[in-house]
């Protein structure tokens, strides 16, 4: 078997041929090279892929610390907040402290800066001079007193750390304390106003009562001697007429004396406790006619009569010597007050479940603006009148043993003089009586 004929290319042909093969090698090598080039760009990406990376991760680094930073500030700055609220929180107490001891004082306080005006005050000087919250305002415009303004100023003129004086504000009396600080250069005056009153009346109080002890003692003590060298100086023997009289003065005077000395005596046991009560059902009646017989010569010297107008079978619950020595002491009174020759009636009347006690003079009477303050310790009603008026502890002590009785005692005033002066006092009335006992 034979191969078949082949017949050689045609020169068109063969170029036709060349020319695709150049083509097809042209597009391989543009294909190699577009491979090269992706193959490069794909490197290139990879390593920016890298670097993209890398930036993410150094950036998640870098917010990673700036969150530990933050959270370090943030914990930081509670910290702070912590202890600023504890410095506020503990100078507000400081500041609470200070104002709670302030108002609880009994003295009025008050800080006023350089200008006199007020910065902090009290409740009790706001009370005192009757303004609410006076912050700002100047110590003129919220006292109304020259004297504190002048006292400030004084202590800022001359330096001083500490004044301190008494003044009269509305009628009472005050010590006055003014002190300069200093406070980051600046200047403040602490003001303390104490009301001492009650402490200058009963200095005054016991310096009348000195001066009237004192006269009370001299009087009594100079009588007896003068009778004493009366009877020694006698020419001849004593009569015994004129002895007998000598004697009855001595024995007035010393009853003076006496009686001093257990007014003493009594209100110093009453007002320290020592006195103690024993209440027990009594009849008044029978109490009234020993007082007035304790009395008796002192009535008869001024030829006064004392009747007793007490209703028989009339009980109260009292202490039967105290309740005595309350009548003693109101019947003496008014012994030395009431004129010669008048009369003096003790009365008393159930009312309720008291009883109350008169007792009636006819003498001057109390004067109204008096009848509040006449039993208050070594208070007498005009003190110019020395003779005979007393130490004025009588009627003070007779006021202590009434109000331990529950009961209450007053007088009457008189300011026209039209009438006599009037003292009551009340004493609860006994529920049964001593023979309904059984």
């Amino acid at each position: 078997m034979t191969e078949p004929e082949t017949n050689p290319p045609s020169p068109a042909e063969a170029d036709a041929r060349e020319s695709l093969l150049e083509s097809l090698k042209h597009k391989l090598a543009e294909r190699e090279l577009s491979a090269v080039s992706l193959h490069q760009a794909i490197e290139e990406n990879e390593q920016l892929m890298l670097l993209l990376r890398q930036n993410i991760a150094d950036q998640e680094a870098a917010i990673s610390i700036e969150r530990e930073e933050a959270a370090l500030r943030d914990e930081q700055m509670e910290q702070l907040r912590q202890q600023l609220e504890a410095a506020e929180g503990s100078a507000a107490q400081r500041l609470a402290l200070a104002l709670s001891l302030a108002n609880a004082a009994y003295d009025a306080l008050m800080v006023v800066d350089e200008k006199h005006r007020i910065i902090a005050i009290n409740d009790a000087a706001e009370t005192l001079f009757n303004v609410r919250r006076p912050i700002g305002q100047t110590l003129d415009e919220t006292t109304g007193s020259t004297e504190l303004s002048v006292m400030v100023g004084d202590a800022l003129a001359y330096d001083e750390d500490m004044f301190e004086d008494q003044m009269t504000i509305d009628r009472r009396s005050y010590r006055v304390r003014v002190r300069l600080m200093r406070r980051a250069g600046r200047s403040f005056i602490g003001i303390a106003l104490q009301d001492v009153s009650e402490l200058v009346r009963l200095n005054r109080a016991r310096r009348d009562m000195v001066a009237n002890i004192s006269h009370e003692l001299r009087t009594p003590i100079a009588n007896i001697r003068l009778i004493i060298e009366g009877l020694f100086h006698e020419q001849e023997r004593p009569k015994r007429k004129q002895s007998t009289t000598a004697l009855r003065a001595i024995a007035r005077e010393t009853d003076s004396l006496l009686w001093l000395l257990q007014e003493l005596l009594d209100l110093s046991m009453i007002e320290t406790g020592q006195a103690i009560l024993r209440m027990v059902d009594v009849e008044l009646a029978p109490i009234v006619n020993e007082a007035i017989l304790r009395l008796e010569d002192q009535a008869e010297n001024k030829n006064i009569t004392v009747l007793s107008e007490t209703p028989e079978m009339l009980f109260v619950l009292a202490d039967q010597d105290q309740l005595r020595r309350v009548l003693v002491n109101l019947i003496h009174n008014a012994i030395k007050w009431t004129p010669e020759g008048k009369t003096i009636r003790v009365q008393a009347e159930q009312q309720a479940d008291e009883v109350l006690i008169s007792v009636l003079d006819e003498g001057p009477g109390v004067p109204d603006e008096h009848a509040e303050r006449i039993f208050e310790r070594f208070f007498q009603v005009d003190p110019s009148r020395s003779a005979g008026e007393g130490t004025g502890l009588g009627l003070a002590i007779c006021r202590h043993i009434v109000e331990a009785h529950g009961g209450r005692i007053w007088a009457e005033g008189n300011g026209s003089g039209a009438r006599g002066g009037t003292f009551r006092f009340t004493m609860a009335a006994a529920e049964q009586r001593p023979a309904e006992a059984n």
